[in-house]
């Protein structure tokens, strides 16, 4: 009965889901809660699963649930984009809404051109970014989510299955320290939360001279501005380098220095839209910022 599923309850699964409770759903979508709580229980039906958990304190997805609800936003998106896609070969390229997430450095210093390009090429394309900390499922889970229609992510790291990927660059890591300081190695270390990974996590093991951080933080900005007051170093990939504090400097960790590779990531059926086909397009046709090298 699955395929008697309709738009409209596919949004107020989605609706319960981003709220947390019948009521705030309905209050969102101008229903009743009656009308809400009895469109969710004809999707359990249909779909033989209970998809939210029911307490004083609102509406959770179950596990069936949050996989439901991330195919509801894939399903509403598409359906979204279908007027786009009717209107393609008309002056002016695609058009409507693009949404686009990336991680930090990517999206300081990669997307900017890429949108000014889009703006000239695609004037009727209207980009939507977010900025996604690289922890957890990061940015690739908002597009198996159905929050995002592309994302900028680190390939190394575990992308949800049933998304395509390809690479764009890959970008090395260096060593961050105070400038002048006569042994940088011998600093204790400093990292943030996003900083490791399955990408860097063969290389770290091996180097016997890293010593267990001794200060996390959560941002990389602030990373730099400790190890530019000799607070201690910090391993970093390039990108994060570009835009160096007063007093800070960046030793090469050698040819065999661990590195990344970044990529976008999207759904099959998002890949073949005119939208998700221009962004790539641009992001494959941007020169790359210093400290890293394509990928293709």
């Amino acid at each position: 009965m699955a395929e008697d599923l309709v738009p409209q309850e596919l949004r107020v699964l989605v609706a319960v889901a981003d709220r947390g409770s019948f009521t705030a759903a309905a209050e969102a979508l101008g229903l009743t809660q009656s009308a809400v709580s009895h469109a969710v229980r004809g999707c359990e039906r249909k779909l033989g699963a209970v998809l939210f958990e029911r307490g004083r304190r609102g509406a959770a997805p179950t596990a069936a649930g949050e996989r439901v609800v991330g195919h509801a936003r894939r399903i509403l998106r598409l359906l979204a984009a279908l007027p786009g896609e009717a209107r393609q070969g008309e002056p002016g390229g695609p058009r409507g809404k693009v949404r686009i997430v990336a991680f930090r450095s990517a999206a300081g210093r990669v997307l900017p051109t890429v949108l000014a390009r889009l703006a000239v090429s695609c004037p009727e394309l209207e980009p939507e970014v977010r900025v996604v900390r690289d922890l957890g499922r990061g940015t690739a889970g908002e597009v198996a989510d159905g929050r995002a229609d592309l994302a900028l992510a680190t390939l190394g790291a575990a992308i949800p299955a049933g998304l395509v990927s390809a690479p764009l660059y890959r970008e090395g890591y260096a060593l961050a320290h105070q400038q002048g300081h006569p042994d940088p190695r011998s600093l204790p270390l400093v990292d943030w939360d996003e900083n490791c990974g399955s990408y860097t996590a063969d290389w770290w093991r091996r180097q016997d001279w890293i010593p267990p951080a001794t200060i996390n933080v959560s941002d990389d900005t602030v990373v730099l501005s400790l190890a530019a007051q000799g607070l201690g170093m910090a391993i970093m990939p390039m990108l994060t380098l570009d835009r160096l504090p007063d007093g800070l400097a960046v030793t090469d960790l050698g040819p065999e220095r661990p590195s990344r590779q970044v990529g976008y990531v999207t759904t099959p059926e998002l890949a073949r839209t005119a939208a998700v086909r221009a962004v790539v397009r641009e992001l494959r046709a941007v020169a790359l910022p210093a400290g890293a090298s394509a990928e293709r």
